[in-house]
């Protein structure tokens, strides 16, 4: 199954409340926190949403 692996690059201060529960649904809390998430619906929802913030990788 292919996944992402995610990086919280830019910093969550100053976010809407909204993008920052986001963030840490993906279990990004501080910069340079990195996951790994399955490519599914949800988690593309969550990279469209705050992708100015990440830094999303592609792994097979």
């Amino acid at each position: 199954m292919a996944t992402f692996k995610i990086k919280l690059v830019k910093s969550l201060n100053g976010r809407l409340d909204k993008h920052i529960a986001t963030a840490n649904s993906l279990g990004l809390r501080r910069i340079g926190d990195t996951t790994v998430q399955p490519d599914n619906p949800q988690t593309r929802g969550k990279i469209a949403k705050i992708g100015y913030l990440l830094q999303v990788e592609e792994e097979a």
